[in-house]
């Protein structure tokens, strides 16, 4: 036998309505609700242990890292916190290295440290052989970026990379429901020919945008839009429940509209072009993906108008990025290299 590697994959999210409603205080205090799916890009991570009592980690997006596994607990200070964190967590003292790989860059809005942070403990399960409920690998997840680490957020993308598909999600302050939508065959297929995923090529930094529709929340400011984007949410997954894709197309120009009053930090002129750009050559609706400020947009467009939305936004510097819906969440596996 050979050198045995564990692996995970995490697909990456995308929002559609109610993201902003599962960010707390509002989460834990009115409740909220957010409809999403996973696309086929992911967060990977393999796993190879070693004779010692250290672990190297190896990141593109990160870089490289090593530390001592036998001191205590490895302190977090912002560098390689989401490893060090789950490391802390399961209380290892045994050797590794760790390589990390996500097709998303950071600050892209697609979730990608909630989606890599469920890709290490997914491997690190799949090499500890300890076996975790989805809910409770959320949890977990959840729980160590935002509470252990402090990294400000909500709380939809964990579960999304864990249970992966399209969900209605809803966040209370003491559960998450996860439903899955039941949308036909047909109708994603037809939704899929009509969306549209750009890249403005501008990364963004959530938290600050997120610590402003906190702040705006507190002083009473976007309650209002935060609660007609709760109920578009589930107008949303009913539309499509029914293969109505024009009316949810139409829902998610409405809630872009309302995510605008979220914090003033959401939208800029180049979003702005870009999304004004995008309905005048066709599309219905979209919105920008995450909490605004840059990164991938979305849109769905009129069943013969795509390519011409598309020729069009590349007028204002995107890139068009190819992708798919992914039915499955985060998965797990070992292999033999001898093999």
């Amino acid at each position: 036998m050979g050198t045995i590697h564990y692996r995970a994959r995490a697909p990456l999210r995308l929002g559609f309505v109610g993201g902003g409603t599962d960010v707390d205080p509002y989460a834990s205090q009115k409740g909220g609700a957010v409809f999403n799916t996973t696309i086929n890009r992911y967060a990977y991570c393999t796993i190879t242990p070693t004779n010692d009592h250290s672990m190297s980690v190896h990141s593109i997006d990160y870089g490289k890292y090593e530390a001592p596994l036998d001191k205590g607990p490895l302190p977090l200070d912002g560098n390689m916190d989401l490893i060090k964190a789950v490391a802390n967590h399961f209380g290892i003292t045994d050797g590794f290295n760790l390589v990390l790989q996500s097709e998303a860059p950071p600050g892209s809005g697609l979730g990608g440290s909630s989606t890599v942070i469920v890709a290490i403990i997914a491997a690190t399960c799949e090499w500890l052989g300890e076996k975790m409920t989805a809910s409770d690998m959320a949890h977990l997840a959840y729980h160590l970026e935002r509470e252990v680490i402090g990294l400000k957020g909500g709380k939809q993308d964990q579960y999304a990379a864990v249970f992966g598909g399209f969900n209605l999600m809803r966040f209370a302050a003491d559960h998450v429901d996860v439903n899955r939508v039941n949308i036909a065959e047909d109708t994603i297929n037809e939704l899929q020919y009509r969306s549209l995923l750009c890249y403005t090529g501008t990364p963004r930094e959530s938290a600050k945008i997120i610590e402003s529709q906190v702040a705006s929340y507190k002083a009473g400011q976007n309650e209002d839009a935060l609660d007609a984007t709760k109920a578009l949410a589930l107008d949303m997954a009913h539309a499509l429940e029914l293969g109505d894709i024009h009316g949810a197309a139409t829902i998610l120009d409405d809630a872009w509209v309302l995510k605008k009053k979220f914090s003033s930090k959401i939208t800029n002129p180049q979003i702005d072009a870009i999304y004004n750009a995008a309905k005048s050559a066709g599309a219905i609706g979209g919105k920008i993906s995450g909490a605004g400020g840059g990164g991938f947009m979305h849109f769905i467009c009129e069943y013969d108008t795509k390519y011409q939305v598309a020729q069009e936004l590349r007028r204002y510097g995107v890139k068009i990025t190819d992708f798919m819906y992914e039915p499955k969440g985060v998965t797990s596996w070992r292999y033999d290299n001898d093999r």
